[in-house]
Protein backbone atom coordinates (compact mmCIF):
# COMPACT_ATOMS: atom_id res chain seq x y z
CA UNK A 1 0.00 0.00 0.00
CA UNK A 2 1.37 3.32 -1.02
CA UNK A 3 0.68 5.71 2.48
CA UNK A 4 1.89 8.57 0.63
CA UNK A 5 -0.90 8.64 -1.93
CA UNK A 6 -3.57 7.55 1.06
CA UNK A 7 -2.64 10.49 3.02
CA UNK A 8 -2.49 12.86 0.38
CA UNK A 9 -6.51 12.11 -0.51
CA UNK A 10 -6.84 12.88 3.15
CA UNK A 11 -8.03 16.26 4.53
CA UNK A 12 -6.75 18.23 7.40
CA UNK A 13 -9.97 16.99 9.21
CA UNK A 14 -8.96 13.13 8.56
CA UNK A 15 -5.59 13.61 9.41
CA UNK A 16 -6.74 14.59 12.77
CA UNK A 17 -9.23 12.47 13.36
CA UNK A 18 -6.37 9.70 12.28
CA UNK A 19 -4.00 11.13 14.92
CA UNK A 20 -6.45 10.99 17.71
CA UNK A 21 -7.66 7.09 16.91
CA UNK A 22 -4.13 6.92 17.26
CA UNK A 23 -3.92 8.23 20.39
CA UNK A 24 -7.16 6.66 21.59
CA UNK A 25 -6.61 3.16 20.70
CA UNK A 26 -4.42 1.75 22.66
CA UNK A 27 -5.92 3.32 26.17
CA UNK A 28 -9.09 2.26 24.79
CA UNK A 29 -8.18 -1.60 24.16
CA UNK A 30 -6.37 -1.39 28.09
CA UNK A 31 -9.49 0.42 29.36
CA UNK A 32 -11.74 -2.61 28.33
CA UNK A 33 -9.33 -5.23 29.20
CA UNK A 34 -9.77 -4.19 32.85
CA UNK A 35 -13.24 -3.25 32.79
CA UNK A 36 -14.20 -7.06 31.57
CA UNK A 37 -11.85 -8.08 34.56
CA UNK A 38 -14.14 -6.19 36.58
CA UNK A 39 -17.37 -8.23 35.73
CA UNK A 40 -15.79 -11.30 37.86
CA UNK A 41 -14.94 -9.42 40.78
CA UNK A 42 -15.69 -10.08 44.38
CA UNK A 43 -19.51 -9.13 45.23
CA UNK A 44 -20.36 -6.92 48.19
CA UNK A 45 -19.24 -7.53 51.15
CA UNK A 46 -22.26 -8.35 53.76
CA UNK A 47 -21.75 -7.72 57.59
CA UNK A 48 -22.33 -10.44 60.47
CA UNK A 49 -23.71 -8.24 63.48
CA UNK A 50 -22.12 -8.96 66.89
CA UNK A 51 -23.58 -7.49 69.65
CA UNK A 52 -20.54 -5.97 72.11
CA UNK A 53 -21.04 -8.30 74.74
CA UNK A 54 -21.37 -11.56 72.89
CA UNK A 55 -18.32 -13.90 72.40
CA UNK A 56 -17.78 -14.32 68.34
CA UNK A 57 -18.31 -18.14 67.43
CA UNK A 58 -14.49 -19.16 66.93
CA UNK A 59 -12.90 -18.50 70.00
CA UNK A 60 -9.74 -17.59 68.46
CA UNK A 61 -11.00 -14.47 66.67
CA UNK A 62 -11.56 -13.03 70.62
CA UNK A 63 -9.03 -9.85 71.25
CA UNK A 64 -7.34 -10.59 67.90
CA UNK A 65 -7.69 -6.98 66.68
CA UNK A 66 -6.10 -3.53 67.48
CA UNK A 67 -7.95 -1.05 65.75
CA UNK A 68 -5.54 2.26 65.31
CA UNK A 69 -7.89 5.57 64.45
CA UNK A 70 -5.16 8.58 64.19
CA UNK A 71 -6.77 12.03 64.87
CA UNK A 72 -5.40 15.99 64.53
CA UNK A 73 -8.70 17.90 65.19
CA UNK A 74 -10.81 16.01 64.89
CA UNK A 75 -13.97 16.79 67.21
CA UNK A 76 -16.86 18.02 65.13
CA UNK A 77 -16.79 14.18 62.97
CA UNK A 78 -15.21 11.46 65.68
CA UNK A 79 -17.98 10.96 67.42
CA UNK A 80 -19.80 8.53 64.73
CA UNK A 81 -16.46 7.01 64.47
CA UNK A 82 -16.28 6.36 67.95
CA UNK A 83 -19.68 4.73 68.46
CA UNK A 84 -19.34 2.26 65.30
CA UNK A 85 -16.87 0.70 66.59
CA UNK A 86 -17.96 0.72 70.24
CA UNK A 87 -20.63 -1.47 68.46
CA UNK A 88 -17.64 -4.10 67.09
CA UNK A 89 -17.35 -7.15 69.47
CA UNK A 90 -14.72 -9.19 71.52
CA UNK A 91 -13.07 -9.89 68.49
CA UNK A 92 -11.69 -6.32 69.31
CA UNK A 93 -8.90 -5.90 71.91
CA UNK A 94 -8.30 -2.34 72.08
CA UNK A 95 -9.39 0.86 70.25
CA UNK A 96 -5.87 3.29 70.44
CA UNK A 97 -6.59 7.01 69.44
CA UNK A 98 -3.33 8.07 68.34
CA UNK A 99 -4.00 12.30 68.79
CA UNK A 100 -1.37 14.60 67.41
CA UNK A 101 -2.28 17.00 70.12
CA UNK A 102 -5.56 18.04 68.66
CA UNK A 103 -6.57 21.55 70.43
CA UNK A 104 -9.84 21.94 69.26
CA UNK A 105 -11.64 19.29 72.19
CA UNK A 106 -10.88 16.01 70.14
CA UNK A 107 -8.85 14.56 73.59
CA UNK A 108 -11.85 15.59 75.58
CA UNK A 109 -14.30 13.69 73.33
CA UNK A 110 -11.87 10.48 73.81
CA UNK A 111 -11.69 10.63 77.32
CA UNK A 112 -15.42 10.63 77.42
CA UNK A 113 -15.70 7.67 75.57
CA UNK A 114 -13.05 6.15 76.94
CA UNK A 115 -15.15 6.14 80.11
CA UNK A 116 -17.81 4.09 78.40
CA UNK A 117 -16.17 1.25 76.43
CA UNK A 118 -12.47 0.00 78.30
CA UNK A 119 -11.13 -0.25 75.05
CA UNK A 120 -10.52 2.67 74.72
CA UNK A 121 -7.21 4.46 74.80
CA UNK A 122 -5.80 8.04 74.33
CA UNK A 123 -2.38 8.31 73.02
CA UNK A 124 -0.09 11.00 71.72
CA UNK A 125 1.88 10.55 68.98
CA UNK A 126 5.47 11.99 69.67
CA UNK A 127 6.58 15.02 67.64
CA UNK A 128 6.98 14.23 63.47
CA UNK A 129 10.08 13.00 62.83
CA UNK A 130 11.97 14.42 59.50
CA UNK A 131 10.86 12.42 56.83
CA UNK A 132 7.32 11.48 57.82
CA UNK A 133 3.97 12.81 56.96
CA UNK A 134 1.77 12.92 59.57
CA UNK A 135 -1.07 9.78 59.21
CA UNK A 136 1.40 6.92 58.57
CA UNK A 137 3.39 8.51 61.64
CA UNK A 138 0.56 8.55 63.45
CA UNK A 139 -0.50 4.29 62.52
CA UNK A 140 3.28 3.38 62.80
CA UNK A 141 3.56 4.76 66.29
CA UNK A 142 0.18 3.23 67.29
CA UNK A 143 1.08 0.20 65.82
CA UNK A 144 4.31 0.36 68.36
CA UNK A 145 2.19 0.92 70.90
CA UNK A 146 -0.38 -2.08 70.36
CA UNK A 147 -0.47 -5.24 72.02
CA UNK A 148 1.81 -7.77 70.19
CA UNK A 149 -1.07 -9.96 71.06
CA UNK A 150 -3.26 -8.92 68.63
CA UNK A 151 -2.86 -10.85 65.86
CA UNK A 152 -4.50 -8.28 63.36
CA UNK A 153 -3.90 -4.43 62.85
CA UNK A 154 -7.01 -2.18 61.41
CA UNK A 155 -6.40 1.54 60.97
CA UNK A 156 -9.54 3.60 61.12
CA UNK A 157 -9.82 6.80 59.42
CA UNK A 158 -11.87 9.62 61.99
CA UNK A 159 -14.27 10.14 59.37
CA UNK A 160 -15.71 6.85 59.11
CA UNK A 161 -18.57 5.30 60.32
CA UNK A 162 -18.35 1.62 61.14
CA UNK A 163 -21.08 -0.38 61.04
CA UNK A 164 -21.64 -3.52 63.77
CA UNK A 165 -19.69 -6.57 62.69
CA UNK A 166 -17.44 -4.56 60.25
CA UNK A 167 -14.37 -5.90 62.32
CA UNK A 168 -15.53 -9.34 62.80
CA UNK A 169 -16.61 -9.52 58.97
CA UNK A 170 -12.96 -8.26 57.91
CA UNK A 171 -10.86 -10.76 60.06
CA UNK A 172 -13.12 -13.93 58.93
CA UNK A 173 -12.71 -12.78 55.04
CA UNK A 174 -8.87 -12.39 55.45
CA UNK A 175 -9.01 -16.18 57.19
CA UNK A 176 -11.27 -17.24 54.51
CA UNK A 177 -9.55 -15.93 51.55
CA UNK A 178 -5.94 -16.15 53.14
CA UNK A 179 -5.13 -12.57 52.51
CA UNK A 180 -2.65 -11.12 54.64
CA UNK A 181 -3.84 -7.23 53.84
CA UNK A 182 -7.36 -6.09 53.57
CA UNK A 183 -9.09 -3.19 53.18
CA UNK A 184 -12.48 -1.73 52.25
CA UNK A 185 -14.05 0.77 49.72
CA UNK A 186 -16.53 2.50 52.19
CA UNK A 187 -20.34 4.05 51.22
CA UNK A 188 -19.56 7.82 50.58
CA UNK A 189 -21.88 10.19 51.96
CA UNK A 190 -22.76 13.51 50.15
CA UNK A 191 -24.69 16.50 50.41
CA UNK A 192 -24.63 18.28 47.75
CA UNK A 193 -25.49 18.11 43.83
CA UNK A 194 -21.63 19.53 42.68
CA UNK A 195 -20.27 17.45 45.60
CA UNK A 196 -21.91 14.07 44.32
CA UNK A 197 -21.04 14.97 40.92
CA UNK A 198 -17.30 15.55 41.27
CA UNK A 199 -16.43 13.43 43.74
CA UNK A 200 -17.95 10.13 41.48
CA UNK A 201 -15.75 12.20 38.57
CA UNK A 202 -12.48 11.75 40.97
CA UNK A 203 -13.48 7.99 41.98
CA UNK A 204 -14.02 6.97 38.30
CA UNK A 205 -10.15 8.33 38.04
CA UNK A 206 -9.24 5.32 40.33
CA UNK A 207 -10.97 2.78 38.82
CA UNK A 208 -10.27 3.25 35.68
CA UNK A 209 -5.85 3.09 36.71
CA UNK A 210 -6.44 0.35 39.70
CA UNK A 211 -8.05 -2.79 40.01
CA UNK A 212 -10.75 -2.65 42.56
CA UNK A 213 -12.91 -4.67 44.33
CA UNK A 214 -11.11 -7.52 41.38
CA UNK A 215 -9.73 -11.04 42.65
CA UNK A 216 -6.14 -10.02 42.60
CA UNK A 217 -4.51 -7.44 40.61
CA UNK A 218 -1.87 -8.57 37.39
CA UNK A 219 0.73 -6.91 38.47
CA UNK A 220 1.88 -5.24 42.14
CA UNK A 221 1.35 -1.48 40.32
CA UNK A 222 -2.47 -2.29 40.01
CA UNK A 223 -3.41 -2.72 43.71
CA UNK A 224 -5.12 -0.52 45.57
CA UNK A 225 -6.03 -0.33 48.82
CA UNK A 226 -8.18 2.22 51.46
CA UNK A 227 -6.86 3.33 54.65
CA UNK A 228 -9.89 4.39 55.38
CA UNK A 229 -10.64 0.56 56.28
CA UNK A 230 -7.19 -1.37 56.03
CA UNK A 231 -6.70 -4.23 57.85
CA UNK A 232 -2.75 -6.06 57.82
CA UNK A 233 -2.14 -9.15 59.29
CA UNK A 234 0.43 -8.15 62.52
CA UNK A 235 2.95 -10.49 60.93
CA UNK A 236 3.13 -8.90 57.90
CA UNK A 237 3.52 -5.24 59.19
CA UNK A 238 6.27 -6.74 61.67
CA UNK A 239 7.95 -8.02 58.58
CA UNK A 240 8.11 -4.74 56.49
CA UNK A 241 8.97 -2.75 59.33
CA UNK A 242 5.25 -1.36 60.47
CA UNK A 243 4.46 1.73 58.35
CA UNK A 244 8.06 2.91 57.37
CA UNK A 245 8.05 2.43 53.45
CA UNK A 246 5.31 4.72 53.40
CA UNK A 247 6.54 7.34 56.14
CA UNK A 248 6.43 10.20 53.16
CA UNK A 249 3.95 9.43 51.27
CA UNK A 250 0.39 11.28 50.90
CA UNK A 251 -1.19 8.26 49.60
CA UNK A 252 0.32 5.81 52.15
CA UNK A 253 -2.48 3.38 52.22
CA UNK A 254 -2.09 2.85 48.69
CA UNK A 255 2.32 2.88 48.77
CA UNK A 256 2.34 0.54 51.73
CA UNK A 257 -0.35 -1.99 50.03
CA UNK A 258 1.99 -1.79 46.65
CA UNK A 259 4.89 -2.36 48.98
CA UNK A 260 3.73 -5.29 51.11
CA UNK A 261 2.20 -6.89 47.64
CA UNK A 262 5.59 -6.58 46.11
CA UNK A 263 7.25 -8.21 49.09
CA UNK A 264 5.02 -11.41 48.38
CA UNK A 265 2.19 -11.01 50.38
CA UNK A 266 -1.68 -10.99 49.26
CA UNK A 267 -3.17 -8.42 49.91
CA UNK A 268 -7.24 -7.83 48.88
CA UNK A 269 -9.44 -4.72 48.51
CA UNK A 270 -13.44 -5.49 48.47
CA UNK A 271 -16.15 -3.85 48.24
CA UNK A 272 -17.57 -2.73 51.92
CA UNK A 273 -20.01 -0.46 51.38
CA UNK A 274 -22.69 -2.29 53.27
CA UNK A 275 -19.94 -2.03 56.03
CA UNK A 276 -18.42 1.16 56.70
CA UNK A 277 -19.59 4.80 55.49
CA UNK A 278 -17.53 8.28 55.39
CA UNK A 279 -17.98 11.87 55.39
CA UNK A 280 -15.00 12.59 53.30
CA UNK A 281 -15.09 16.41 52.70
CA UNK A 282 -17.73 19.01 53.01
CA UNK A 283 -18.57 20.51 49.88
CA UNK A 284 -17.35 21.00 45.94
CA UNK A 285 -14.06 22.86 46.95
CA UNK A 286 -13.15 21.01 49.95
CA UNK A 287 -13.64 17.58 47.33
CA UNK A 288 -11.12 19.69 44.61
CA UNK A 289 -9.01 20.49 46.93
CA UNK A 290 -8.00 17.78 49.80
CA UNK A 291 -8.93 14.52 47.75
CA UNK A 292 -7.15 15.71 44.66
CA UNK A 293 -4.03 15.94 45.86
CA UNK A 294 -3.47 12.13 47.18
CA UNK A 295 -5.61 10.57 43.81
CA UNK A 296 -2.77 11.10 41.81
CA UNK A 297 -0.99 8.33 43.65
CA UNK A 298 2.30 9.37 42.31
CA UNK A 299 3.73 8.45 45.55
CA UNK A 300 2.86 5.06 44.92
CA UNK A 301 3.78 4.62 41.28
CA UNK A 302 6.88 4.79 39.13
CA UNK A 303 7.64 7.94 36.67
CA UNK A 304 6.49 5.61 33.85
CA UNK A 305 3.76 4.08 35.53
CA UNK A 306 2.76 7.66 36.36
CA UNK A 307 2.93 8.95 32.60
CA UNK A 308 0.99 5.95 31.44
CA UNK A 309 -2.17 6.76 33.85
CA UNK A 310 -2.38 9.86 32.60
CA UNK A 311 -2.15 8.98 29.14
CA UNK A 312 -4.97 6.52 29.72
CA UNK A 313 -7.36 8.90 31.96
CA UNK A 314 -6.92 11.68 29.54
CA UNK A 315 -7.69 9.43 26.28
CA UNK A 316 -10.45 7.31 27.45
CA UNK A 317 -12.10 9.51 30.60
CA UNK A 318 -11.17 13.34 29.73
CA UNK A 319 -11.17 13.22 25.93
CA UNK A 320 -14.89 11.19 25.35
CA UNK A 321 -17.24 13.85 26.49
CA UNK A 322 -15.02 16.71 24.54
CA UNK A 323 -15.22 15.14 21.31
CA UNK A 324 -18.43 14.16 21.34
CA UNK A 325 -20.08 17.50 22.22
CA UNK A 326 -17.78 18.53 19.18
CA UNK A 327 -19.27 15.36 17.04
CA UNK A 328 -22.46 16.88 18.13
CA UNK A 329 -21.81 20.44 17.34
CA UNK A 330 -20.78 19.66 14.39
CA UNK A 331 -23.80 17.16 13.11
CA UNK A 332 -26.27 19.87 14.16
CA UNK A 333 -24.43 22.68 11.73
CA UNK A 334 -24.96 19.93 8.76
CA UNK A 335 -21.61 18.86 9.01
CA UNK A 336 -20.59 15.30 6.99
CA UNK A 337 -18.02 12.86 8.27
CA UNK A 338 -15.39 10.32 6.66
CA UNK A 339 -15.40 6.63 8.06
CA UNK A 340 -11.76 8.19 10.11
CA UNK A 341 -14.39 10.62 11.89
CA UNK A 342 -17.66 7.99 12.17
CA UNK A 343 -14.71 5.30 13.49
CA UNK A 344 -13.68 8.02 15.94
CA UNK A 345 -16.98 8.99 16.92
CA UNK A 346 -17.72 4.89 17.04
CA UNK A 347 -14.92 4.97 19.51
CA UNK A 348 -15.86 7.39 21.71
CA UNK A 349 -19.94 6.68 21.80
CA UNK A 350 -18.37 3.01 23.37
CA UNK A 351 -15.94 4.32 25.75
CA UNK A 352 -18.70 6.87 27.15
CA UNK A 353 -21.50 3.72 27.18
CA UNK A 354 -18.57 2.11 29.25
CA UNK A 355 -18.44 5.22 31.16
CA UNK A 356 -21.97 4.98 32.22
CA UNK A 357 -22.15 1.39 32.92
CA UNK A 358 -19.57 1.76 35.36
CA UNK A 359 -21.25 4.51 36.81
CA UNK A 360 -24.81 2.73 37.11
CA UNK A 361 -22.41 -0.39 38.86
CA UNK A 362 -20.93 2.06 41.61
CA UNK A 363 -24.03 4.31 42.59
CA UNK A 364 -24.49 1.79 45.48
CA UNK A 365 -21.26 3.27 46.44
CA UNK A 366 -23.05 6.80 47.63
CA UNK A 367 -25.44 7.16 50.12
CA UNK A 368 -27.35 10.88 49.40
CA UNK A 369 -30.60 12.10 50.62
CA UNK A 370 -32.47 14.73 47.89
CA UNK A 371 -33.06 14.99 44.82
CA UNK A 372 -30.50 17.55 43.60
CA UNK A 373 -27.74 15.35 44.75
CA UNK A 374 -28.69 12.46 43.02
CA UNK A 375 -29.20 14.63 39.89
CA UNK A 376 -25.71 15.79 40.43
CA UNK A 377 -24.04 12.26 40.86
CA UNK A 378 -25.83 10.76 37.12
CA UNK A 379 -24.65 14.03 35.61
CA UNK A 380 -21.06 12.89 37.08
CA UNK A 381 -19.92 11.95 33.76
CA UNK A 382 -20.05 15.85 32.73
CA UNK A 383 -17.69 16.59 34.72
CA UNK A 384 -15.04 13.96 33.82
CA UNK A 385 -12.59 16.59 32.21
CA UNK A 386 -12.71 18.70 35.53
CA UNK A 387 -11.79 15.62 36.88
CA UNK A 388 -8.62 14.44 35.02
CA UNK A 389 -7.39 18.07 34.78
CA UNK A 390 -7.55 17.79 38.43
CA UNK A 391 -5.57 14.81 38.49
CA UNK A 392 -2.84 16.27 36.06
CA UNK A 393 -2.37 19.52 37.99
CA UNK A 394 -1.29 17.53 41.17
CA UNK A 395 0.69 15.13 39.43
CA UNK A 396 3.91 16.90 39.63
CA UNK A 397 3.35 18.82 42.55
CA UNK A 398 4.12 18.03 46.41
CA UNK A 399 2.05 19.25 48.53
CA UNK A 400 2.96 21.66 50.98
CA UNK A 401 -0.21 21.29 53.73
CA UNK A 402 -1.59 18.03 54.80
CA UNK A 403 -4.69 18.13 57.39
CA UNK A 404 -3.45 21.17 59.45
CA UNK A 405 0.37 20.13 59.10
CA UNK A 406 2.83 22.25 57.01
CA UNK A 407 5.78 20.21 54.68
CA UNK A 408 9.15 21.09 53.37
CA UNK A 409 8.39 20.67 49.35
CA UNK A 410 11.57 18.64 49.30
CA UNK A 411 9.72 16.08 51.54
CA UNK A 412 9.79 13.08 49.15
Amino acid sequence: MNWQSVLSTLSLLDLVFAALLVFQLPAAVRLLVHLVQTVFRNPPVGPTPLQPNQLPLDPSLVGSVSVLVPTLNEVHRLEPCLLGLMQQGAEVREILIIDSNSQDGTRELIRQYAQRDARIKLLTDTPLPSGWVGRPWALHYGYQQSSPQSQYVLGIDADTQPQPGLVKTLVTRARQDACDLVSLSPRFIVQSAGEAGLHSALLTTLLYRTNSWGNGPTTEQQVLANGQCFLSRRAVLDAVGGYACARNSFCDDVTLARYVAKAGFRVQMLDGAQLIKVRMYKGVAETWREWGRSLDLKDASTAPQLRSDLHLLLTVQALPILLLAGFALGILTGMTYSWLGLALLGLNALLLGLRLILHTATAHCYDWTGASVGLGYWLSPLLDSLAVLRIFLSAYRIPTQWRGRTYQPQLR
